[in-house]
């Protein structure tokens, strides 16, 4: 398991609550140079920690027309490979590491059926999945 020091935590919820703020600003806010933020970037971005940068869309924008939720049982060993892939897919929107009968549960988003069947068909024979179980949502309380 990767060990974050205290700089590092700072970093990655400063990138969570706005990842497009720049280095000038959270090396200002990190009370660290802009070199160091620079670097611990690149590093925790080599190192798999950052993923990616993305964009958080309101809750009042409209949403694909199919959401689901696909449980998922990986073998232990292809169980990061699994998630790795999973959040790859631009339909999958998050995946969540769970505990009891499924191992992982990934939210999908597509704008038709006919789309969101090829992209079940995908994830289904991503290597390491041994099993899943899909339920389509039909209404989200926020």
């Amino acid at each position: 398991m990767l060990k974050l020091d205290t700089t590092d935590q700072g970093l990655l919820a400063l990138l969570r609550a706005d990842a497009r703020v720049s280095v000038v600003e959270l090396a200002k806010r990190l009370k660290v140079s802009r070199a160091t933020v620079q670097n611990r970037m690149r590093r925790l971005e080599q190192q798999g920690v950052i993923l990616g940068y993305t964009v958080a869309i309101a809750s009042d924008v409209e949403r694909p027309a199919v959401r689901a939720l696909m449980s998922i049982g990986a073998d232990s060993a292809s169980e990061a490979g699994v998630i790795a892939k999973l959040r790859g897919n631009p339909h999958v929107v998050a995946v969540h590491h769970t505990t009891g009968r499924w191992d992982l549960i990934a939210e999908i988003q597509a704008d038709t059926l006919s789309s969101f069947n090829k992209v079940v068909g995908t994830l289904r024979l991503i290597d390491g999945v041994t099993s899943t179980e899909t339920s389509l949502l039909l209404d989200s309380y926020e």
